[in-house]
């Protein structure tokens, strides 16, 4: 008996241990990695320079919760962080030079991201452009218009809303909540909600989705929408980190967004995609650029490193599919 056990099909340890890992590889990633840090600089565990990391994480992690709804239903979001910028802008310039109330303008500025979502969702959904070319486009309007909003200089951020950069307590940074509660939301989202569900229909196989009843067009203009907003929460929580709004902000954070979503196990192929492996990706990448910081490492290897790990994410995510096969 304890033989046939032994031969069935799956059981050797070496297979179970290779499942294991496919479905648990960003945990143990991050495990992993902060293992090494640690080893490596002993000033990586010290509690501040922990929760460095969470301050590091929250505004990449903010944008790709957003980023998370468009992959799973098989789409592509680039222009999270132009729209960060935008409506980060939008708030400080309301606020400021218009003298509208704060939350008024922070209203404004989510109204923003929001309506940059439903664009590239009508371009995607309507107007049948690849999400790609769509986002990418949206990714050059937006800067464009932070730029003429703000005359390309930074524009002061109200000090109400720049307590989101703080800490409470002392200790405790806000950012790092803000990422909680966002990251609450994406959860419940996808696991409790309708459009949660059909995002994953969608991203699964899209003409199933609409022959099952899932008014698909319709869907695409509520997930881009929620990307933007999430983008603009991002950018409010940057631009209160920096005290100001800055046109040029966020410049490359939409491949930072995209990489979280895909190390933390999503699929780009779509139908795959969990809020807390979201999370873990970003912290994956803000604790190798922090320890590789601590270590001294120059930025241009820091590139490098970074390149591999995203390389090596989508190399598991391949044999994950070929072993679900």
């Amino acid at each position: 008996m304890s033989a046939e056990v032994l031969r069935a099909p799956g059981s050797a340890p070496g297979q179970w241990f290779a499942r294991a890992v496919l479905r648990n590889g960003p945990l143990g990633g991050l495990v992993a990695l902060t293992v090494v840090m640690a080893v490596l600089s002993r000033d990586f565990l010290n509690g501040q320079n922990l929760l460095n990391v969470g301050v590091q994480a929250s505004v990449t992690a903010i944008l790709a919760f957003g980023v998370t709804f468009v992959i799973v239903s098989a789409g592509i979001d680039l222009s999270v962080g132009s729209v960060a910028a935008l409506s980060a802008t939008v708030v400080a310039w309301a606020a400021t030079s218009e003298g509208l109330p704060v939350w008024l303008a922070v209203l404004l500025g989510l109204a923003v991201g929001v309506a940059a979502g439903l664009v590239s969702g009508a371009l995607v959904a309507y107007g049948r452009l690849p999400a790609f070319i769509a986002t990418l486009a949206l990714l050059s309007v937006a800067r464009g218009l932070a730029l003429v909003i703000s005359g390309g200089s930074p524009i002061a951020f109200p000090s109400s809303v720049s307590r989101l950069g703080d800490t409470l307590g002392g200790w405790l940074p806000v950012p790092v909540l803000v990422m909680i509660a966002t990251g609450a939301l994406a959860a419940l989202i996808l696991a409790r909600t309708y459009t949660g569900r059909a995002m994953f229909a969608i991203g699964g196989n899209e003409e199933a989705a609409r022959l099952s009843g899932i008014d698909v067009r319709r869907r695409k203009l509520v997930i881009y929408a929620l990307s933007g907003l999430f983008a603009a929460v991002a950018g409010i929580v940057l631009a209160s980190r920096l005290t100001s709004a800055q046109p040029q902000a966020a410049v490359g954070y939409e491949l930072d967004a995209i990489a979280a979503v895909v190390i933390g196990g999503a699929s780009l192929t779509g139908g795959a995609g969990k809020a807390s492996g979201t999370l873990i990706g970003a912290l994956i990448l803000a604790v190798l650029r922090n320890g590789l910081n601590l270590l001294s490492v120059s930025a241009f290897w820091q590139q490098v490193a970074t390149g591999l790990v995203i390389a090596l994410a989508v190399l598991l995510d391949t044999l994950r599919r070929r072993s679900a096969r």
